[in-house]
């Protein structure tokens, strides 16, 4: 590594992964449905079984061969690629869902549970995106065999593919976990990050969209690399000070970080087991670890909490959470280490894959702690014992850092339409391959 060679990134050893799902919509509902692996699929916003309106959200690969595309008409779609349903022979055909965000959401949360196991520092930027800061959890030495692991366990855990780029830089981070989809593990050290981009052609480049590229030909920039090696102040003259911000991107400087949006909203760990489990003691004691795993965590970080759950997933992939609120917030491992094993009471003759403690509605402020006594009577025993319906598919988390599908333009493998009015940050990213819902809304 020669961090001699990375002009304008953050730090010299910095590590930033990139971790991106593959045709996220598409994952979820092959996960839902198993029969749905390898067929053509069409997931559509405003789209209902039967009808012609909407727009495709996410197509798979498969149906990718068709000619389908993110943002296009549903009505197209079904030209280019006829509903199985109405078909007499199954042949050229695709199957149609509806988008169901209440459930991409449960299993986006699944996946940033993860993530944030694996580094305090993560920054969400979509339902299905990520980057996170692994240089001093990882390393460079250590990065390509996390990378593996990381998109081994989002398979097993979660039931869906991740790509996974490893970059000093953010942006270089998101090129690479781009570079080899579906299940891509690209890994681009100190040193190599010119080398890397240079015949990437110039719309892969961080913050290029379909409009800039265009422009961009016209100048004569067709790769990354010749983006790196253009006249800055020609680039400044025709884009603004985005036309420098682009070139910066193409020769791999990125001076940003890689800072969380925020406090977090909740903090969980779980942990799967090889096999199903029935045995009340085993579940007990894996629940007892991740809460005091939890609790630590919270401690480290200055942070109480109001409010306790768990997660349980039972086989295949069923997830069923429980929680428990508190009259005000606490930090008390003990507590969440009693109130977690109460709510595993139910599950304690079932088969269990998966168990998961979570503590939420976080306090970071340094205010009194609420009295313990006030659980045992009155109105406080009432707060303290209820416990929150529960969505069989459906987990408490938070699916996106603001709590909602992203609503920005994307810049994915399969954009439609022009993405360069948003600023070229990580905020502009969203969803590889799958449109976000500002293109159908806006």
């Amino acid at each position: 590594m020669d961090a001699t060679r990375l002009p304008g990134t953050a730090r010299p050893d910095q590590v930033v992964a990139h971790v991106d799902i593959d045709c996220f919509y598409a994952a979820c509902e092959r996960r839902r449905d198993p029969s749905l692996s390898g067929e053509p699929l069409v997931v559509g916003m405003g789209y209902e079984g039967g009808e012609t309106h909407g727009a495709v959200a996410t197509a798979s690969y498969e149906a990718r061969e068709y000619g389908v595309e993110s943002a296009m008409a549903i009505s197209e779609a079904l030209e280019r690629l006829p509903r199985r349903a109405d078909a007499d022979d199954e042949v050229d055909t695709g199957i149609y869902r509806p988008v169901d965000m209440d459930y991409y959401e449960s299993v986006a949360a699944e996946i940033k549970e993860i993530l944030h196991a694996e580094s305090d520092t993560v920054r969400e930027v979509s339902i299905d995106e990520a980057y996170l800061d692994i240089t001093e959890a990882v390393g460079w030495d250590g990065a390509a065999s996390w990378a593996s692991d990381l998109r081994a366990t989002i398979e097993s855990e979660v039931g869906v593919v991740a790509s996974v780029g490893v970059a000093p830089t953010m942006s270089a981070a998101k090129v690479a976990s781009d570079r080899e989809k579906p299940d891509g593990l690209v890994v681009v050290e100190p040193g190599e990050v010119r080398d890397f981009f240079a015949d990437l052609p110039v719309d892969e480049v961080h913050g290029v969209g379909p409009v800039t590229a265009r422009q961009l030909g016209e100048l004569g920039v067709e790769t990354a690399g010749d983006l790196a090696d253009a006249d800055p102040e020609a680039l400044e003259g025709r884009f603004g000070e985005r036309g420098r911000e682009i070139r910066r991107y193409a020769r791999g400087e990125d001076t940003r970080e890689v800072t969380p949006r925020g406090d977090p909203k909740s903090l969980s760990r779980e942990s799967a087991f090889t096999e199903a489990v029935e045995e009340a003691e085993a579940k007990q004691q894996k629940v007892t670890t991740l809460a005091r795993a939890v609790a630590d965590r919270a401690g480290r970080k200055g942070a109480r909490y109001q409010t306790v759950g768990i997660k349980v997933v039972e086989p295949p992939f069923d997830v069923n959470t429980r929680a428990r609120s508190l009259p005000g917030p606490v930090a008390d491992a003990d507590l969440v280490e009693s109130i977690a094993l109460d709510l595993l009471g139910e599950f304690t003759e079932r088969p269990v894959r998966k168990l998961g403690v979570r503590v939420s509605n976080l306090d970071f402020s340094a205010g009194e702690q609420v009295s313990l006594g006030g659980f045992e009577s009155g109105a406080g025993a009432d707060a303290a014992a209820e416990t929150d319906a529960d969505e069989a598919t459906t987990d408490a988390g938070e699916p996106t850092a603001d709590g909602q599908a992203s609503l920005t333009a994307f810049d994915g493998e399969s954009s439609a339409g022009d993405t360069d009015s948003a600023a070229p940050d990580d905020d502009a990213d969203d969803i590889e391959g799958q449109a976000s819902l500002g293109d159908f809304l806006g």
